[in-house]
């Protein structure tokens, strides 16, 4: 198949229609394709209006999950069923142009790049969003050193073993990017595309989701680098405290047998020393615990799917 396009959605009932009608104009004489939308637990009519889609366009399929389990679940499962060659994600409250994929398309399939992010150069969104994704923007740069100005837009494209080959669970969806080429897809493009404003519904976008942002930078820098390798990390630094104390542990003895130092414990160099081996041994075990876990973690992506079209 030349394309899926993976649509996540949750409660955006009232722009399914408008966006699977205009994606169909898009791509009906174009690919062999499909579109998969992933209900992320919708409490509104979403679920029906994908059924009535699907017997009115031949290329719609979807997924339910029984409730909501967040953006990145909804990609993960739609990476799990995508067949095309080229994978396309946008979102579904049409703030996302359909108009864009032919370029995108191209972009994978005649550029040669491995995942193409979209940069909503110009954006409809009030400052109180646009001032935290720059500075949310800025940061992942710098910690990731991809050179991308929006790393959170929603309109992505990725060669089909791209996403096969990533795992996205919490809310790592921002950091797809970032996950690819820990994953050795180097060839990372960026294209500027049209923003609309919000036509259907309210934004999802809150304080605790730029909180979060940050708090998943630390976490996608520590797995990408030390998630198959937590000893490299923890034991690294666990040795060196505990070396630490003991170094200072050694000192204190000899000065205690050869220099007659008899009030050795009453010195704060003996407490450093004490909490720098206990912490040692801690992060040392840590890291010996953190290995056993990624050896044994085989559910991290299993979620409860209360229906499917197929």
């Amino acid at each position: 198949m030349d394309l899926t396009i993976v649509v996540p959605l949750y409660n955006e009932e009232d722009s399914l229609p408008e966006l699977t009608s205009w994606i169909w104009k898009v791509v009906k004489d174009r690919y062999e394709s499909e579109l998969i939308f992933i209900d992320d637990g919708s409490n509104d009519n979403s679920w029906e209006v994908i059924e009535e889609l699907k017997n009115k366009y031949p290329f719609v399929k979807g997924v339910k999950f029984r409730r909501n389990y967040g953006k990145s679940a909804a990609l993960n499962e739609g990476f799990a069923h995508a067949r095309g060659r080229v994978v396309i994600t946008m979102d579904a409250d049409l703030q996302d142009s359909p108009d864009e994929i032919p370029d995108l398309y191209d972009m994978i399939e005649k550029e040669g790049y491995d995942l193409v992010s979209g940069w909503k150069k110009k954006r409809h969104d009030p400052i109180s969003k646009t001032l935290p994704t720059k500075i949310y923007n800025w940061a992942t740069r710098v910690v990731t050193g991809i050179r991308l100005h929006d790393f959170n837009c929603g309109l992505k494209a990725y060669k089909g073993r791209v996403v096969k080959s990533i795992e996205v669970y919490g809310e790592m969806h921002r950091y797809i990017p970032v996950m690819a080429k820990w994953a050795g897809f180097h060839n990372i493009g960026e294209k500027v595309v049209e923003h609309r404003k919000r036509k259907y519904g309210k934004t999802k976008f809150g304080l605790e989701r730029f909180v979060n942002g940050f708090l998943d930078l630390i976490s996608i820098t520590f797995v990408t680098r030390f998630g198959r390798k937590p000893m490299h990390l923890f034991g690294l630094l666990g040795t060196l405290l505990f070396l630490a104390g003991l170094i200072i542990a050694v000192y204190l003895a000899y000065a205690k047998f050869f220099w007659m130092e008899y009030r050795m414990t009453e010195r704060p160099l003996f407490y450093f020393g004490l909490l720098a081996m206990i912490l040692g041994t801690q992060l040392f075990m840590a890291g010996f615990l953190g290995e056993l876990i990624t050896r044994n973690a085989s559910d991290r992506n299993k979620y409860l799917i209360e229906k499917t079209t197929e």
